[in-house]
């Protein structure tokens, strides 16, 4: 399905309901990350949308989503902007809003905006800064190309030892489909500190993260649990990369016992 923006911009999403017939489900928003999909959250749909209706889209210039022309100003705030069109358009009062690396950086911008129509908001391996490993991700597409900056980051983010070759293939293939002045146009123009408007956000928030991270050039993205108010984390031991691709059923069954017990 096809929603459109108001610039004319038409973003895909799909909706996935398998609770039961006869009761009204809360909503799961879900937001991939820079240069993923929908189809990334595939681990998650089946424990999640037993008992929630789930909702997942792709971003502009990503997935099955418009691609804006070179030249389109690409930042976290137009990209919450983006986030703020899609709920409206669907009619969503309250909700669940779970979000990875940038997807979840966007979230939380969302949620220093809107925290009255969240329910909770869940955050898996999202900066709440970014520096200049943005800009050396943007200069190594400038020159070399979407591929080189996949390949140059995919042991990063999945554990060869932990999941099959078939699964980080098929992973890196989905971010090699994006179109490269979209990634590189993001990450140069990446900046700034969420942390400070973070501390007056009252919303329940999960931050899910592995033991380590190659290189760690994501910043203390764990410790956005201790800038909310309310902020709980999750950290995997023994686990290095980003935890919502490598274990997604596990991440998908401590985020349905978290939310339960609110």
């Amino acid at each position: 399905m096809k929603l459109r923006l108001d610039d004319g911009t038409e973003l895909f999403y799909t909706v996935d309901d398998f609770t039961d017939p006869w009761t009204e489900p809360e909503t799961v928003l879900m937001h991939h990350g820079m240069a993923k999909n929908h189809r990334m959250w595939f681990g998650w749909v089946p424990t999640i949308a037993r008992h929630y209706r789930v909702i997942r889209f792709d971003m502009r210039g990503m997935g099955r989503s418009d691609v804006p022309e070179q030249g389109y100003p690409w930042s976290l705030d137009n990209f919450t902007n983006d986030l703020e069109e899609v709920v409206s358009k669907l009619g969503l009062e309250k909700f669940h809003l779970v979000g990875e690396t940038v997807g979840g950086s966007i979230s939380m911008n969302y949620s220093t905006r809107h925290q009255d129509q969240l329910l909770s908001l869940t955050v898996c391996t999202s900066p709440t800064s970014f520096d200049s490993h943005h800009q050396e991700s943007a200069s190594l597409i400038e020159h070399e190309g979407i591929e080189a900056w996949v390949d140059d980051s995919i042991g990063r983010r999945l554990d060869p030892d932990l999941v099959p070759q078939e699964y980080i293939r098929w992973y890196a293939d989905q971010m090699k489909a994006t179109p490269a002045h979209v990634v590189q146009g993001f990450q140069a123009n990446a900046g700034g500190d969420l942390g400070p408007a973070l501390r007056n956000v009252q919303t329940p928030v999960l931050v899910l993260a592995a033991a380590s991270l190659r290189e760690e050039v994501l910043g203390d993205f764990r410790g956005a649990a201790d800038l909310f108010p309310n902020g709980e984390r999750v950290v995997f031991p023994g686990i290095t990369g980003f935890v919502q691709h490598i274990l997604p059923t596990a991440c998908a069954r401590v985020w349905l016992d978290w939310v339960r017990s609110l």
